[in-house]
């Protein structure tokens, strides 16, 4: 089985900021996932930013739910 992390963020920083933040989302359950035994290879992350929100909000808007790791075994 190989396992995906998608990072994620809410529109409340600069779309810099956001990518930023998504990547070290992705990054800590990677490293929790090593750190428990997967292997390596079978892992990979991916940062979205603040362009796929689980819930729609205006530029600038907090919104908890957008701020996730999206976690698919495949």
């Amino acid at each position: 089985a190989k396992v995906v992390l998608n990072g994620h963020a809410d529109r409340a920083g600069s779309d810099q900021y956001n990518f930023t933040l998504s990547e070290r989302r992705s990054r800590f359950i990677l490293d929790k996932l090593l750190a428990a035994g997967i292997e390596p290879g079978r892992i990979s992350y991916f940062a979205f930013g603040e362009t796929d929100p689980e819930i729609p909000t205006e530029d600038g808007v907090k919104e908890p739910a957008n701020r996730r790791v999206e976690i698919f075994i495949e």
